[in-house]
């Protein structure tokens, strides 16, 4: 797996998983803004899609990240330092 050596969150990240430090998935990033990414906790097949295409929606149910939470981000992951 490839890593970023910074961990600058972009419009790359749409539709990856973001796990915690003991590697459980907790949410996927349906989209980032700026410095901060949005995750969706309860992601299904059609909201995947949907991110991978740019077409992720922000609402109510979707929960902030910084890049200062971030411990690595690969290909496939975001994982969280705490």
């Amino acid at each position: 797996m490839r890593r970023k050596p910074q961990m600058e969150l972009s419009d790359k990240e749409e539709g990856k998983r973001v796990v915690n430090r003991e590697g459980q998935e907790v949410g996927m990033v349906s989209k980032v803004e700026g410095h901060r990414a949005h995750v969706d906790p309860d992601p299904g097949l059609t909201d995947s899609i949907k991110s991978k295409l740019g077409w992720g929606d922000s609402d109510e149910d979707m929960y902030p990240i910084d890049e200062s939470d971030v411990e690595t981000i690969t290909d496939d992951e975001i994982k969280l330092k705490r």
